[in-house]
């Protein structure tokens, strides 16, 4: 069983097609069948089988599939961490939720990498319905976000911080100064960052609780780009509240009153409780959640360079 063998099976998996397989992978489909057919042969398993509604695995085929993922992921962070020990450095990988880390994120790493000189840490910005499978298959070290609804064993989770979600206006909106009821919520343009698009949060679940419509809601590359507009007078904005407190003590924001404007939150942070898991990972856990750490976020402090080394995946939507 070699790692190139498990990352054709594994990419066979999370695409469903031998063909979509090799092309990712930048091979021939004969190329995949045959490093499918040693695996198949190893285990004296058929691992999956194809059907008219697409391939289905054996119970083998679906264990295999979880086990490889993991190797592979921990494959990827030796790598890393081999690389990274060359140089007398080590390197912490956290997934976070958009929101988490536009706003949060950079004033802790910055307070936490100071604790530690050799310590690099990478932030990639993920959707937290995928935390589970980060931690697991050992592509992350931590998360901070959402808490799942469903947590695996494997994982410890621990509350990092409160948080209020408001609902803001610029000066000119014709909701300023007025209470605004949940059908009118309902019917404004609604001015929304990355984290709208995602399963979790507080953000999407606002938007269910209201019952948003779709064309309602234009999401930004950021949310400090949604606020932007807001504060023009296009629409209305969900915005940290600690984020936006100056902005309303200036009047160049406003925020609605009333329950349906407002939804209390709390980040978590999830890491594997196993004794290989990272000490760093578990350190943050625990650093994340303390007086200094909180004040720290909320200050959003700028990061150093040298510390902090960002790994962040864009997506533009319309």
């Amino acid at each position: 069983m070699t790692p190139t063998q498990l990352r054709a099976y594994v990419t066979v998996v999370r695409l469903g097609s031998v063909k979509q397989a090799a092309a990712e992978l930048e091979v021939s489909e004969s190329a995949v069948s045959l490093l499918i057919g040693q695996l198949r042969k190893e285990f004296g398993d058929p691992l999956f089988s194809r059907t008219a509604a697409g391939l289905a695995f054996t119970p083998g085929g679906l264990r295999l599939a979880s086990r490889a993922a993991e190797l592979l992921g921990l494959q990827d962070r030796t790598v890393l961490e081999v690389s990274a020990a060359g140089r007398g450095r080590r390197l912490l990988r956290v997934a976070a939720s958009s929101l988490f880390a536009e706003f949060a994120a950079p004033g802790l790493i910055e307070l936490f990498a100071k604790r530690a000189a050799d310590l690099d840490v990478e932030l990639s910005v993920c959707n937290p319905g995928s935390f589970e499978t980060l931690l697991l298959t050992r592509a992350a070290d931590i998360a901070i976000g959402p808490q799942p609804p469903v947590v695996d064993p494997a994982i410890g989770c621990r509350p990092v911080m409160n948080y209020r979600l408001v609902v803001v206006v610029g000066p000119e909106h014709p909701l300023a100064g007025v209470p605004a009821s949940a059908g009118q919520l309902r019917d404004q343009t609604w001015l929304l960052g990355p984290s709208a698009a995602a399963d979790l949060g507080a953000i999407p679940t606002m938007l269910r609780r209201l019952a948003v419509p779709e064309e309602r809601q234009q999401i930004f590359q950021s949310h400090a780009a949604a606020l932007g507009e807001a504060k023009r007078g296009k629409g209305v904005a969900a915005a940290l509240s600690f984020t936006v407190a100056p902005d309303i003590r200036k009047g160049h924001l406003l925020a609605l009153a009333g329950p349906h404007a407002t939804i209390e939150a709390v980040w978590h942070s999830l890491a594997l409780t196993n004794p290989g898991a990272p000490s760093a990972a578990a350190e943050l856990s625990r650093f994340a959640s303390t007086p200094r750490a909180i004040q720290a976020m909320m200050r959003g402090v700028g990061v150093r360079v040298n510390h902090f080394r960002p790994s962040v995946h864009v997506t533009l939507w319309s």
